[in-house]
């Protein structure tokens, strides 16, 4: 359990509990996106030109345009308008579909935009443009073959082109990278939410990082199958997930290991998230898919910030024991634990899932807070791993309504002192209902050490 590793949250959002690898050993992932677009221009036979998101590596240019159809209006025989519009499977006339740019709905969810787009090729299209009702989603790699995804409002003005044209026509053209796209990061659409089915009593997500059009090295096609049009496939791709984000913590994670080699991989994973950033390239809070602002639930702490976290000051090292404990807490038999851990060690008399939130973790979460208890105490202690003589002073940023001290308010580490333990009191008999966000920060100097709390009051 020394070990720590970087794993992706899932790609189940926007819904809640739905965070996946939510162990408190486990560097759980969310994704964004980064301040880079891939753009694909539609234009239409009229001249009106869209922009569209794609990764497509198309030959085609705006020399020559192609006729375009709705997929309902090219549907075989005997097929549902809803499947035929949605470009489903076996929807569509092939000999009404050859030749021609062809334009359909994103329906039908259990049919992924990869099958799409091998109906409209297999159907000799002469490239596909697809509406997304939702107007979210990662951009879509779909190599040589013309590709481009529009949202709603962009989507009816093409359908409204086609239907009051006697012979509409467009081309798609290359997709062309944009940079500085503003505001970014901004939580990937796709990107797991908490708060954890395993337990709410730790703060899931842990930490968001660049996970949406991420260029990697893929695995080597047989060249004969995956050749299109003449087109030798690649040994690269751009590719989208939560599993996308998980490699740059890891290599984040391998910066701070290098500079600090014998900083655990706890250490390193505070050093990582009390740093984090929640802000954007706009200088405005970090928004999610829906143009509201994130809360933790869904880029855990904040976005990633490796050189940060190189000199964090403070670090909280979370221990084997505070594993093990997590594992009594959640109701393990001590049996299991002590085979499993090849130790004597004993579960404490007080066990339950409450007693999580103890944990010496970067975050503080707790699942219940009931209105009528008062204050409710969560212990945290603090390595110092900078200046050997200082003194940091808290600062708390708490919804309105709920009381949060922190005792004490300053701490003080000298040459002999290095730990330093605290305690952070939560009252929400006057906050709101559900869950509530804020943070404590210590400050000292240069030092800035942020810690998330998630508090569900009831």
């Amino acid at each position: 359990m020394g070990v720590m590793v970087a794993c992706s949250g899932g790609n189940e959002g926007p819904d809640p509990f739905t965070v996946t690898n939510a162990a408190p050993w486990i560097f759980t992932v969310a994704a964004s996106n980064i301040d880079r677009g891939f753009h694909s221009k539609v234009l239409l036979g009229n001249g009106r030109i869209f922009q569209g998101s794609a990764i497509n590596f198309s030959n085609l240019t705006q020399t020559e345009t192609y006729p375009l159809a709705y997929g309902k209006d090219i549907a075989a025989k005997y097929s549902p308008i809803p499947e035929a519009r949605s470009c489903y499977p076996g929807s569509l006339d092939p000999e009404k579909v050859k030749g021609k740019i062809i334009v359909c709905f994103d329906g039908f969810p259990v049919v992924s935009r990869t099958i799409k787009k091998l109906v409209a090729e297999d159907a000799k299209a002469k490239g596909l443009i697809l509406i997304n009702e939702n107007d979210e989603s990662a951009p879509f790699d779909s190599g040589p073959f013309p590709f481009t995804e529009v949202g709603t409002t962009i989507g009816y003005k093409i359908l409204k082109y086609i239907n009051s044209n006697k012979n509409p026509s467009a081309i798609i053209l290359p997709t062309v990278e944009i940079p500085g796209i503003k505001p970014a990061p901004v939580v990937a659409y796709f990107s797991s939410r908490g708060p954890s089915v395993l337990t709410e009593n730790i703060l899931k997500p842990d930490i968001m990082a660049p996970g949406v059009a991420i260029l990697g090295a893929i695995t080597p096609k047989d060249e004969e199958e995956s050749a299109s049009d003449g087109v030798k496939p690649g040994g690269y791709a751009l590719e989208s997930g939560t599993s996308m984000a998980c490699p740059h913590v890891t290599g984040a994670s391998a910066l701070v290991k290098s500079v600090h080699p014998k900083w655990t991989s706890s250490m390193i994973r505070s050093a990582l998230m009390t740093t984090a950033t929640v802000y954007d390239n706009m200088r405005k809070p970090v928004t999610n898919g829906s143009a509201s602002f994130a809360t933790p639930h869904e880029m855990g702490v904040g976005e990633i910030s490796p050189v940060k976290a190189l000199n964090p000051g403070l670090v909280f090292e979370t221990t084997t024991e505070d594993y093990l404990r997590f594992l009594c807490y959640n109701g393990s038999p001590e049996k299991t634990i002590r085979s499993m851990s090849k130790t004597k060690f004993k579960c404490p008399t007080k066990s339950s899932d409450d007693l999580i939130s103890n944990i010496n973790y970067p975050s503080i979460s707790i699942s219940k807070l009931e209105k009528s208890i008062g204050f409710l105490t969560i212990k945290r202690s603090v390595t110092n791993v900078g200046h050997p003589n200082v003194t940091y002073t808290s600062t708390v940023q708490a919804p309105m309504g709920m009381k949060v001290k922190v005792i004490p308010k300053k701490i003080t580490f000298l040459e002999n002192v290095k730990r330093v333990s605290f305690k952070v009191l939560f009252d929400g008999s006057e906050a709101s209902s559900g869950y509530n966000f804020g943070s404590i920060t210590w400050s000292a100097a240069q030092y800035s050490v942020r810690t998330v709390f998630a508090v569900n009051v009831e």
